[in-house]
C-alpha cells in the first residue's frame, strides 16, 4: 500500500498573481511510495583480543525518500557539516528535501563513513572540542566576523535561535585526504550498486564537493549524471596538470584517465553565493578544474548567484537560505537543460487528476 506523508503547510497565495514557475508543484502534498535507509560499503574487523568478536565499521548511511510515481533522476544530498542543512531552511522553513520531493524527485540523504549516522570507525580517534561556533559564522559566509552579519544576508538575523540551531546541528568532521578517500569509496559503491537508480545527481556543499568529484573518479558505472556543488571546497586535478596536492581540502591529484571520468558527466555546476570572486582561493581552483574538465570534452561551469541570477545575500549554503525557493528554481533549470527532469516511460508527467481521485478514495 502506498504510504502517504502529507505536509499541510502550503505556500501562501502569491500577491498580485506573480508566481514561481513551480508554484503548482510546491502546493502538492508529499506522497511517498516508500522511505527508509541502508548502510553501504565499509568492512568487518575482528577484535585483536577476542578474534570471534567483530565490528562492522567505516560504512556510509543512506536515507531515502521515494515519491509516488517518481522522476527518473535521484538527487543525493551530500552535506559537509550536517544533513539538517538540506532538511530545513535556516528559519525552520521548507528545505531542499521536501521541495524536491514535491517535485517528485527521489531524494537521498547521505552520511559518509564516520560522520553522523555512520559514525562507527574502524580506527581509534581522539575527540577534542574545537570551539568552532564563531568560526562557523564566518566559514558559512554569514558575515565578515562574528556576530556581524553581512547587510542583506539571506539568514534570519533577527532570530538568535535560528543561529543556535544552525551551529548546533553540525557534526564532527574529519577533514583529511584519508577521509576523502574513505567517503568517496563508500559513495562509489552506493552509486554502482544501482540502489540509487541509473541517473544520479549529487547536490553537495563545501567539502562534500571534493568528495563527490572523487566518487565519480572511483565509480565503475555510468549511473552518475551530474554534480551541483554549492561553494565546493576542494577540487580534483589530473596528474598531468603540474598542480601540487594539498590537504585537508585538496587539491586531489588522480591519473589522467580517471580524471576524464568527470568529463563524461552531462554537466557539473559550481555554484557560488555572495561575496565570492577570484580573490577567493576555491573560486580560482574551480575555474582551473572546470577548464581542465572542459578541455577533455566535459561540461563544467561556474555559476555566481549574484551575477548570473540576480540573487543577493546568499551564504555558503544557498539551498538553506531564506530565498532557497529561488535557488531551487535554478536547480530546476539545470535539471531541465540536461534532460535530467524526465519521468520513466510508463509514468505520466501530469498526475493532478489521478492524485485527486486517489485522495478522494479516502487514503
Amino acid at each position: 500500500m502506498v504510504a502517504i506523508t502529507a505536509f499541510l503547510t502550503l505556500l501562501l497565495p502569491v500577491v498580485g498573481g506573480v508566481a514561481s514557475r513551480n508554484k503548482e508543484s510546491r502546493k502538492r502534498p508529499i506522497i511517498l511510495d516508500k522511505s527508509g535507509g541502508f548502510t553501504v560499503g565499509g568492512k568487518i574487523i575482528s577484535s585483536p583480543i577476542f578474534p570471534n568478536n567483530t565490528l562492522s565499521c567505516d560504512h556510509g548511511y543512506m536515507e531515502y525518500f521515494i515519491p509516488w510515481r517518481p522522476r527518473k533522476t535521484s538527487l543525493v544530498m551530500w552535506h559537509s557539516a550536517t544533513t539538517q542543512a538540506f532538511q530545513n531552511r535556516w528559519d525552520g522553513g521548507e528545505g531542499y528535501k521536501d521541495m524536491f520531493l514535491r517535485r517528485r524527485y527521489p531524494v537521498y540523504l547521505w552520511d559518509g563513513p564516520r560522520v553522523g549516522r555512520a559514525n562507527w570507525a574502524c580506527e581509534p580517534y581522539l575527540y577534542t572540542p574545537l570551539y568552532r561556533d564563531q568560526g562557523n559564522f564566518v566559514a558559512w559566509n554569514f558575515g565578515p566576523s562574528y556576530p556581524n552579519f553581512w547587510p542583506g544576508v539571506q539568514f534570519p538575523t533577527w532570530d538568535h535561535e535560528a543561529w543556535q540551531q544552525a551551529t548546533s546541528s553540525r557534526y564532527v568532521e574529519f577533514d583529511s585526504n584519508k577521509n576523502v578517500h574513505l567517503e568517496s569509496e563508500a559513495a562509489a559503491v552506493a552509486a554502482d550498486s544501482g540502489r540509487l537508480g541509473d541517473s544520479v545527481v549529487y547536490l553537495t556543499n563545501s567539502a562534500s564537493g571534493l568528495r563527490a568529484q572523487m566518487t565519480v573518479v572511483k565509480s565503475n558505472s555510468t549511473n552518475i549524471k551530474g554534480i551541483v556543488a554549492y561553494e565546493s571546497y576542494g577540487y580534483v586535478f589530473p596528474d598531468t596538470a603540474n598542480i601540487t596536492a594539498g590537504e585537508p581540502f585538496g587539491p586531489m591529484i588522480v591519473p589522467l584517465e580517471d580524471f576524464k571520468k568527470l568529463a563524461k558527466l552531462p554537466a557539473i555546476q559550481f555554484v557560488w553565493g555572495d561575496h565570492r570572486d577570484d580573490t577567493f582561493p576555491f573560486v580560482r581552483q574551480a575555474r582551473q578544474a572546470a577548464k581542465l574538465i572542459n578541455q577533455y570534452g566535459g561540461n563544467a561551469k561556474l555559476f555566481f548567484l549574484p551575477k548570473d541570477a540576480g540573487l543577493k545575500g546568499n551564504t555558503h549554503s544557498a539551498f538553506a537560505d531564506m530565498n532557497n525557493d529561488e535557488v531551487a528554481d535554478l536547480l530546476d533549470d539545470f535539471l531541465e537543460e540536461y534532460d535530467l527532469d524526465g519521468y520513466n516511460a510508463d509514468i505520466d508527467d501530469d498526475i493532478d487528476d489521478s492524485l485527486q481521485e486517489w485522495l478522494k478514495a479516502g487514503y
